[in-house]
């Protein structure tokens, strides 16, 4: 690689968010609850984070650590801070059992632990290895911060790690997505340009999980583009739609299941709480029924809607615009700027208009790999293009629909879930003799699992015993809703269950 030039600096979120206090340091950027900060108390903060993770914590570039905790101010200061000392966080999903916690800190070798009070107690003194010290942000944090009596910023480069949010594989395990900070920071300036909601003046409603890709950049982009953000560390419909109105919010995201839990409220709090100043809605995560599209363009108003396609792996990928969300039923659109779609058939020939093929994407957005797995990296990279194995087909238009997953994964409240960690655990009780998990259709969630079993003899447990026998095991989102006992598992010639005929059952 030749030189850098004198004149290139590395791209920086502190530095973007440092850039956007210099307009006006008195300016609230976030707020949460009754609490507020500014651009000068952010970035003042931010700094602090950065000095006592070299100077306290002895982190330096290319170390990890791991943050468990709900939605705060906090959180975004601790990742953001960490990121600026080249401290990349696993940010991990507090709904998770205390054994996928401890599993997940382990496989990123964490060095240091955040979290809120809440998760602090449900650890207990869980041993993690390799773990050097654990914060609790609602009891120590400002402590931690006092204590830094200087400021000193290192050099990170734009290509390292800002963050490890986890997905589950193919097998099961989870596994790390190493995301640079260039990635997200130009994915910003592209979702600025598609979006139309991230400017100064912009005032932006955070609700999704700061612990899953999208919810982490959509509560960062505002305040990096200098506006505001106001941020919710629990779904409730009446409170998002009073913030909407009462906020003059003019962007917020949100995925299917929030739609459909919205739409659930009376008519009259909907129609007294219509809010006036929106001009964009977002909507991520799992594909958004044609009919509540139309919900939502109904209620809100033509010209708001954006549906958005992507993955923690390529980031943003393509984005049904407000001008094509009736014409263009169960459609994601087209590519984000910035990104090359390619539709490829198992040869790996480009597809005609309307033949269904496999979905890569090439762009300045994608991620750097699996943490330690280089083998599940291989597989999703294709000389430089991205993968994450879903079918889709593309009309004469150039406009994607999403036809299937050539993986297993359901989608289940806008979260990823694959079935075989599910199966895995189901398989374990002594009754149990073969199992699978699809995923069926679910009104609220978009998806729910269900669990197919074949039992050992006819007394065996019944299907609340199953139930309860996850409890512990794996987080409650991942246990099933339903489950049906059948005789034998329709499998092929080569012992692979088919999944297509239990779902014809379903």
């Amino acid at each position: 690689m030749s030189e850098l030039p004198f004149s290139f600096r590395h791209l920086s979120i502190a530095g973007g968010v440092r850039a956007a206090a210099g307009r006006d340091r008195n300016k609230i950027a976030y707020r949460h609850g009754e609490r507020t900060r500014t651009y000068g108390q952010l970035i003042e903060r931010i700094d602090r984070v950065t000095t006592a993770m070299a100077e306290d914590l002895g982190l330096s570039n290319g170390a990890h650590g791991a943050i468990v905790a709900q939605n705060s101010i906090e959180y975004m200061e601790i990742v953001i801070g960490a990121a600026q000392a080249g401290v990349a966080l696993a940010t991990i999903n507090p709904k998770l059992s205390t054994a996928e916690i401890k599993a997940i800190c382990e496989d990123a070798r964490a060095r240091v632990l955040f979290v809120d009070a809440a998760t602090a107690e449900m650890l207990g003194d869980l041993q993690i290895d390799g773990l050097e010290r654990t914060i609790v942000i609602d009891t120590q944090f400002e402590a931690w911060l006092a204590e830094v009596r200087h400021i000193a910023i290192p050099v990170v480069e734009e290509w390292g790690t800002f963050t490890i949010p986890y997905t589950s594989g193919t097998t099961g395990r989870p596994k790390g997505v190493l995301v640079p900070h260039r990635s997200r920071i130009l994915s910003m300036f592209a979702m600025a340009s598609e979006y139309g909601c991230y400017a100064p003046d912009d005032r932006f409603l955070a609700i999704a999980p700061m612990c899953h890709g999208a919810g982490m950049i959509f509560s960062l982009a505002p305040v990096f583009f200098g506006g505001y953000a106001e941020i919710m560390d629990s779904f409730d419909p009446e409170r998002v739609m009073v913030a909407l109105k009462e906020g003059e919010m003019t962007g917020f995201f949100g995925v299917p299941t929030h739609f459909s839990v919205i739409f659930g409220l009376e008519r009259a709090v909907l129609d007294a709480n219509r809010p006036a100043h929106l001009k964009t809605v977002i909507s991520n995560a799992a594909a958004l029924p044609q009919a509540m599209k139309e919900t939502l363009v109904d209620y809100f108003g033509p010209g708001l809607l954006h549906e958005t396609y992507g993955s923690t792996e390529a980031g943003i990928v393509t984005n049904l615009r407000p001008a094509d969300q009736l014409r263009k039923k169960a459609c994601v659109g087209q590519p984000i700027p910035g990104t090359l779609v390619s539709v490829r058939d198992d040869n790996g020939d480009e597809c005609a208009p309307d033949e269904v093929g496999e979905l890569f994407s090439m762009s300045p957005y994608l991620f750097n790999g699996y943490w330690q797995r280089p083998d599940e990296t291989a597989e999703a990279y294709r000389d430089g293009w991205v993968t994450v194995g879903d079918l889709v087909r593309r009309d004469d238009e150039g406009y994607l629909y999403i036809v299937d997953r050539r993986k297993d994964m359901v989608i289940s409240g806008g979260v990823n879930i694959y079935p075989r960690e599910i199966e895995e655990v189901l398989i374990a009780h002594p009754d149990v003799i073969d199992v699978a998990v699809i995923g069926v259709p679910d009104e609220k969630w978009g998806e729910s699992l269900k669990a197919f079993v074949v039992r050992k003899g006819e007394s065996g447990a019944d299907g609340d015993a199953l139930i309860e026998f996850c409890d512990g095991r794996i987080s409650r989102m991942k246990t099933p809703r339903a489950i049906e006992f059948i005789d034998v598992m329709p499998r092929n010639a080569s012992g692979k269950v088919l999944k297509t005929e239990l779902r014809a059952r379903r």
